[in-house]
């Protein structure tokens, strides 16, 4: 285990940048310093640090970098990330980076000199290409299809010291780990070659790595990583919810054990890439329970800017998709609507739930009643235990108390028992 011990107390509020400043696919409206108003309102929240989405040079969206080494002009300069860190530090708040190292975008310099030097660039060997006779323009690998982002080639030592050379820029200048984008993407051994020359610089920096599905602990043991995302918890969470169907979390719970006895998963029930919550189920008062359960289980959580305030949005499969759930946000928290503050507050109790039980981060969790529409389960770690009670359904029910009788429970409430 390679995780430093400052993340077992880690709760992380989500941003995306572009979107939460208007900066894309609108223009700049305050960059990154339009995060200094929010700063206190994430301490009053309970959260411990901020996990920002891409902040380097792009051409759209962030996840099509130009220039790992300068901040986006949208977002601001370099004096602009040293002021958020510095204030954010100041606040005892730590801040992720977002790292796309798996492609990069058309206009890359690396890629642009392929394009006009051809096969004798030195940066020829970066890319998987395929030069055609009588065609200008090698074919090459690609994200997922997008033609837009261009596939590193993850077996060109250059390219190891290249992202070796970009994150530990920035954790010099402040950050204090990163998030590793579309990592399911890339060889684990490129991670295992890349990660231990940042440790040897950081080794309290975190990492971890977006992996959707697949073997996580296998991908954590061979890529060195910290932590990885933990999706099957996450859709678990609210499709359980939404189709009042507790055995299918009860089941996930236990595929969670697994993971913990090898790694802490970064845990989640909304963020950049996901229909939020709030548009996920029905029944809105089933949104405490999503979060019940996030903060009562082990893992390192986040919650996805907005989310705490019951924000809407759908994610599309289609070209801007993302951006209802990627919305601009007001200049400060007081210009939010007043909707969302019973929301917000029950996110504030459920997180100092767990700020005042740390042993959380490593729990693993027992069933102790279980039906369709009601859950009850222990989460304990280290001679410590905690017993939550869920009840999705319509009407009251009674679920088993710790130590014998019973508790009547309200309908879509939950409760802490023990």
């Amino acid at each position: 285990m390679t995780e430093a011990g400052w993340v077992q107390h880690a709760v992380w509020w989500q941003v995306y940048p572009l979107g939460f400043a208007g900066a894309y696919p609108e223009h700049d409206n305050g960059g990154l310093r339009r995060l200094d108003a929010w700063l206190d309102y994430v301490i009053e929240l309970g959260a411990s640090g901020l996990m920002l989405g891409p902040v380097f040079a792009s051409e759209t969206h962030g996840y099509d970098t130009v220039d790992h080494l300068r901040i986006d002009p949208r977002l601001g300069d370099d004096a602009d990330f040293d002021a958020l860190i510095a204030a954010a530090h100041e606040r005892g708040l730590k801040v992720l980076l977002d790292g796309v190292f798996n492609h990069v975008g058309r206009g890359h310099p690396a890629f642009q000199d392929v394009l006009t030097r051809g096969r004798e660039a030195p940066t020829a060997g970066w890319f998987r290409l395929t030069w055609r006779e009588g065609r200008s323009e090698p074919e090459y690998a690609t994200f997922e299809g997008h033609g837009a982002l261009v596939a590193l080639n993850h077996l060109e030592p250059a390219v190891a010291d290249y992202v070796a050379d970009v994150m530990i820029h920035w954790l010099r200048r402040g950050a204090d780990g990163w998030r590793l984008d579309a990592a399911y993407a890339v060889p684990t051994a490129f991670w295992a070659r890349v990660l231990p020359r940042v440790r040897a610089e950081f080794p309290e920096a975190y990492v971890f790595g977006e992996v959707i599905h697949g073997d996580y602990t296998d991908f954590v043991n061979r890529s060195t990583v910290d932590s990885v995302t933990q999706y099957e918890l996450w859709k678990a969470i609210w499709s359980a919810l939404e189709s009042r169907n507790f055995f299918e979390l009860s089941w996930a719970m236990e595929r969670h054990n697994d993971f913990l006895a090898a790694f802490v998963p970064q845990t989640f029930t909304g963020n950049h890439d996901v229909t939020r919550l709030a548009s996920r189920l029905s029944d809105e008062r089933d949104v405490p329970l999503a979060v019940a359960v996030l903060m009562t289980v082990g893992g390192t959580p986040s919650v996805y800017s907005g989310d705490e305030q019951g924000f809407r949005g759908v994610k599309e499969d289609r070209a801007s998709g993302d951006d209802a759930v990627r919305p601009p946000f007001p200049e400060k928290p007081a210009d939010l609507a007043p909707f969302g503050r019973p929301l917000y507050h029950v996110h504030q109790e459920l997180i100092a739930l767990r700020r005042r039980n740390p042993w959380l981060h490593r729990a693993v969790t027992r069933t102790l009643h279980l039906t369709n529409e009601q859950f009850v389960y222990e989460a304990s770690a280290d001679g410590h235990r905690l017993v939550m009670a869920l009840n999705v359904a319509d009407e009251p029910a009674e679920v088993p108390a710790p130590g014998g009788g019973t508790v009547t429970l309200e309908p879509h409430t939950w409760r802490v028992l023990a």
